[in-house]
């Protein structure tokens, strides 16, 4: 889970760094937790599907956050393309990927509400109550988990149209009226009046969504608390 979690899976980060964290939480928590039963194995199968069992809790909890991120850069991505930057690409150097510029910013923008709201604090939480909630070595893939992962996927999307509206809308109106206005001025470079234009309308009505963008980021990482709940409940 420390892998996988946002800011800790960036390739900036030095596995080593990464490796003596996960160490570093496991010493705070072991004084503190309490078990009243331990699944005795008898062979090295059953141990090693045991042990892969733990290592995808926190791949599943990682990857419900990760889609999160992922319907956030994909709004960007949209409108990006919408504005005419569809042939623009940056690095990101936390994926070592090339992404659309726009989704790159609103991903660093809800990348800073992320950590400025401390979500980051539902990951030491669902990491101490994880054992807990679901013993260790009895992890189960269940029907319940596989479609409420599904639902989390479809989510992503629906953040995307949801974060993305407001550009994606005023940006089709934009180009609707250029349609008119080369249907009534043919004489007129539509397309090279257009794409500057389109890159202004596209950057004025992200700068004036951006505090309502933020609200929403609050409220999707404030539910994304009772997501991971839900996902250990079902394991």
């Amino acid at each position: 889970m420390m892998m996988i979690i946002p800011v800790f899976e960036s390739r900036n980060i030095p596995v080593i760094f990464k490796i003596g964290l996960s160490f570093a939480v496991s010493l705070i928590l072991f004084p503190v937790l309490e078990f009243d039963s331990f699944p005795v194995f008898t062979g090295l199968l059953p141990f090693a599907l045991g042990v892969a069992g733990e290592i995808m809790i926190g791949v599943i909890i990682g990857l419900s956050v990760k889609l999160l991120f992922s319907g956030i850069q994909l709004a960007g991505q949209i409108a990006g393309i919408q504005m005419g930057f569809g042939m623009s690409r940056v690095l990101d150097p936390g994926m070592g990927t090339q992404v659309s510029s726009i989704g790159q910013i609103l991903n660093l923008v809800a990348l800073l509400i992320f950590l400025s709201i401390n979500a980051h604090h539902f990951f030491l939480r669902a990491i101490a109550d994880s054992f807990t909630i679901v013993p260790p070595l009895n992890f189960h893939f269940g029907n319940s988990l596989f479609q409420y992962l599904m639902i989390l996927a479809g989510n992503m999307f629906v953040i995307a149209i949801k974060a993305g509206a407001p550009v994606m809308a005023a940006l089709l109106l934009t180009s609707v009226a250029f349609g008119l206005v080369a249907r009534t001025v043919p004489q007129m470079h539509i397309m090279i009046v257009a794409m500057p234009l389109k890159i202004a309308v596209g950057l004025f009505f992200l700068g004036i969504t951006l505090p309502y963008l933020t609200s929403y980021f609050i409220q999707i990482f404030n539910n994304m608390g009772r997501d991971i709940y839900i996902l250990l409940n079902a394991m």
